[in-house]
């Protein structure tokens, strides 16, 4: 079964989740933006193997922390889709620009594409291509568990900004219509901020996407 812990990281306030197989103690890790000793001090606590980072986007407050942590346990970085290829190029000019510990570009060792799935332990997420926020913007889905890491593509009573570079509302709401919406209303997101919401929650009562159909 799928476990999972979040830690805000960041001044920004961001999720950071760590996953893992409660049957293998197998664990990867979603958008590791920053505070590291943080994350591997609740990693330790939990007696995880962790063996994985997974990146939605690449955004600072999310992708900060990916190189440093790569390089120090020598993990491989999952994610995003290739899409976000300029916003790894542009990390040292986000840290400067929000006022982030200096971070480093990289390589992920795998790009994602839409239907792709990925794996720790024994336990599957499926991989959707959400754009919007950004371009190579994904979500990790699990069936078995009903969750969803959905980064900054919605939250609890509004969705992702898309006036960043790569930016698109349109495409934004093409993608909670026809990527999120799917996994059911009874499927529990993790937002890259705040607190945790239902998709059938949010298609009742977020101002804006309650009228979105598939």
């Amino acid at each position: 079964m799928l476990r999972y812990h979040t830690i805000p990281v960041t001044p920004f306030a961001q999720n950071c989740s760590i996953v893992w197989c409660s049957e293998t103690n197998k664990a990867a890790i979603i958008d590791p933006g920053g505070d590291l000793n943080k994350l591997n001090k609740a990693i330790t606590e939990r007696n995880l193997e962790l063996q994985a980072i997974w990146l939605t986007h690449a955004h600072i407050d999310h992708a900060g922390g990916v190189a440093e942590l790569a390089e120090l346990l020598n993990l491989p970085i999952i994610g995003p889709h290739q899409g976000d290829q300029f916003w790894i190029d542009r990390l040292a000019d986000q840290s400067r620009m929000f006022n982030f510990p200096l971070s480093k570009p990289f390589t992920p060792n795998r790009w994602l594409a839409d239907g792709d799935t990925v794996q720790i332990g024994n336990c599957t997420l499926n991989v959707r291509h959400c754009p919007g926020h950004t371009p190579g913007h994904v979500v990790f889905h699990s069936e078995e568990a009903k969750r969803a890491f959905v980064g900054d593509v919605l939250f609890v009573g509004s969705m992702g900004r898309t006036d960043f570079p790569g930016g698109d509302h349109e495409t934004l709401i093409d993608s909670i219509r026809n990527r999120l919406w799917p996994m059911g209303n009874d499927t529990v997101f993790i937002p890259g901020h705040g607190p945790e919401g239902s998709f059938g929650q949010e298609r009742r009562s977020n101002p804006y996407v309650r009228d979105l159909q598939f």
